[in-house]
């Protein structure tokens, strides 16, 4: 029996500067995909949650190639939502691209292929949602993924030292700490990191330094 056609529900694919991940200032093609189980209260794609257009994987393959970057970045929304993620990441990978998965830590992350770069949250309280982390993925964690935490204030950078000294997340992989825009200030959450010698890196969105857009065109 022919296996059925790959469809995915894309919102926008385009060519930009990744922004944040050790990734960062690398050109790269973001395939952001539509849908997202989660509201988190500082979430800057909702414009991703619904709405976007049917296509082929063949038809994302391709436009992916016009591009003609060597790194691609699969996002959302959601993208593990989609059960056409999952057959994209390795189509992708086959292709020879470097291939990061941005996802929220909400859903399993352990069928993904291996050779992709899992980019992937932790929700902390500020965000609204961190009742649906999925604590089973940190055991699946590699040496090339990474570990994002955007911190709202004093008790969401609380929240993180926790987790990162009782998973010992830094022996996993790097961690990264990032503000949320106009409700943290940076040069604050740098302080607390340095004074506490905490081994994660720290980031800013570059893409909204930049062009102050989620979108980073």
């Amino acid at each position: 029996m022919t296996a059925p056609a790959v469809k995915l529900r894309i919102t926008e694919i385009f060519a930009s500067i990744q922004g944040e991940s050790t990734w960062v200032g690398l050109p790269t093609v973001f395939v952001r995909l539509t849908g997202c189980p989660l509201r988190c209260s500082w979430c800057d794609t909702a414009y991703a949650f619904t709405g976007g257009e049917n296509r082929s994987l063949d038809e994302v393959l391709a436009e992916v190639a016009r591009h003609g970057l060597k790194h691609v970045c699969v996002t959302g929304g959601e993208p593990l939502s989609q059960k056409g993620c999952l057959p994209l990441l390795s189509a992708l990978c086959d292709a020879g691209y470097a291939v990061s998965l941005e996802t929220s830590g909400a859903l399993d992350i352990g069928a993904a292929d291996p050779r992709v770069s899992r980019i992937m949250d932790l929700k902390a309280p500020g965000s609204g949602e961190v009742e649906r982390n999925l604590y089973d993925n940190i055991a699946q964690l590699k040496a090339d993924d990474e570990v994002k935490i955007v911190l709202a204030n004093a008790d969401d950078y609380a929240w993180a030292k926790q987790q990162i000294a009782t998973h010992r997340l830094a022996e996993r992989c790097t961690v990264l700490l990032s503000p949320v825009a106009g409700e943290l200030d940076p040069a604050q959450l740098a302080e607390w990191i340095v004074r506490d010698r905490l081994p994660v890196r720290f980031q800013l969105q570059l893409h909204k330094i930049l062009w102050n857009d989620a979108r980073g065109r």
